[in-house]
């Protein structure tokens, strides 16, 4: 069944109501490869803690947490492959009312 509430990030993958494939967790922070990708290569990281958007991360530790995970994946993903974007959505363009980057790699897999 089909996901359809505002925070797959809280409801689903922090709780892990679904199974992950996980490239990073700590206390703060989740990175695993998103469920259903875009790209080839679709890793997506969040802090564990809800935080609507990076409009509203007010938190300094956190921030530098997750950027310092962000930055660590796309440089495997760089190392791996050659090439990465690293991207967030805010208002309509964010799906999911969560904080949360997208690593990625290659052409997008669907139009």
């Amino acid at each position: 069944m089909a996901y359809t509430g505002d925070d797959f990030y809280c409801d689903v993958a922090i709780p892990r109501r679904e199974p992950l494939v996980v490239v990073h967790e700590d206390d703060d922070v989740l990175a695993f490869h998103h469920t259903r990708p875009f790209w080839p290569v679709h890793i997506v990281v969040v802090p564990k803690a809800h935080v609507d958007s990076l409009l509203t991360l007010q938190e300094p530790v956190l921030a530098a947490r997750l950027l310092a995970v962000v930055q660590d994946v796309a440089a495997t993903v760089v190392a791996e492959h050659g090439e990465a974007s690293v991207l967030t959505n805010l208002g309509a363009y964010q799906d999911s009312k969560h904080l949360h980057v997208h690593v990625r790699a290659g052409a997008p897999l669907r139009g």
